[in-house]
């Protein structure tokens, strides 16, 4: 089967400052995404991620290497038929209705539908914002013009979705929301390829993380083979008893970072101190994930 994205060897060169030196944005990125595969793309400000994803948009061309879009030539207008993409900052004409914008869509892609109206509701409605469909996005905010965005890329029924930061700008419920609709797509079959800063939001989305530095891929993994035994959780608790471990954040309220092998045995010692246990939750960042796994570059 084809696969969905193939990169090879990438490059990408930059022409910088006064004297017009080439910097190096990619360098020797190789990718394969399968169909219907949820892949990861992430790593700090910087390091080269919306530089392949233009690539992959066809909005930069190659220094070298190939990039293909089931098995068409990234530079080849053919190779976006059918492609759903959201950039970080989506530009929008701001005296359009999120109706219409989600309309010229579907003409672009000449999607057929018996109520184009309908089906464009549909999908505002599912976003949240099927009240203003008919209301020019000039009087948007970031967050419901992201939402409009992700609607006009869902909308065309895309065999692949590329998002760079999509749940950028978005509110709690928004991120709560939008991640749904990604995870019911991908159960659908539907190829995702996304960047994000945010691993808590978004990790039970991949199926595999890259993680890329300074142009260069550093490691292709699984979630469950990023995270391993070196997750980190945050525990709060309320009691009087000091609890090794534990550090008072409060008067009565006590909070601990505490490494996954260790976090039953902590629990264990709140439990005997007569502690109320608040909250548990993990704390790893895509920063501290990948500062592991770079070895502290």
């Amino acid at each position: 089967m084809t696969a969905a994205i193939a990169i090879q060897n990438l490059e990408k060169l930059y022409a910088k400052g006064f004297r017009r030196e080439p910097v190096a944005a990619v360098r020797g990125v190789s990718i394969e995404i399968a169909q219907g595969e949820a892949f990861g793309f992430i790593g700090p400000n910087g390091a080269g991620k919306t530089s392949t994803i233009r690539i992959l948009m066809g909005l930069a061309k190659p220094t070298g290497g190939t990039v293909q879009i089931f098995g068409v030539d990234s530079q080849n207008p053919a190779a976006r038929n059918g492609l759903g993409y959201v950039p970080e900052n989506p530009y929008l004409y701001d005296y359009l209705t999120p109706m219409e914008i989600l309309g010229m869509g579907m003409r672009l892609h000449r999607m057929r539908k018996d109520s184009v109206r309908s089906h464009c509701r549909a999908w505002l409605d599912r976003l949240g914002i099927g009240a203003v469909a008919d209301t020019p996005i000039r009087a948007f905010s970031k967050g419901m013009t992201q939402r409009v965005a992700i609607a006009h890329a869902l909308c065309i029924e895309p065999r692949l979705l590329i998002l760079d930061e999509p749940l950028s700008g978005l509110d709690p419920v928004g991120r709560r929301d939008v991640v749904g609709l990604l995870s019911e797509y991908k159960k659908k079959g539907g190829t995702l390829f996304f960047t994000s800063h945010v691993l808590h939001d978004v990790e039970t989305l991949a199926d595999r993380f890259g993680l890329i530095h300074a142009g260069k891929i550093r490691s292709v993994r699984s979630p469950s083979e990023l995270i391993g035994d070196e997750e980190v959780f945050q525990v709060r608790s309320r009691g009087v008893a000091e609890v090794i471990g534990m550090r008072e954040d409060a008067s009565g309220r006590w909070i601990g970072e505490i490494p996954r092998a260790e976090l039953w045995v902590q629990l264990g010692r709140l439990r005997d101190a007569g502690h109320t246990l608040l909250e548990v939750r993990s704390t790893l960042s895509l920063e501290a994930a990948f500062l592991r796994v770079i070895g502290h570059e």
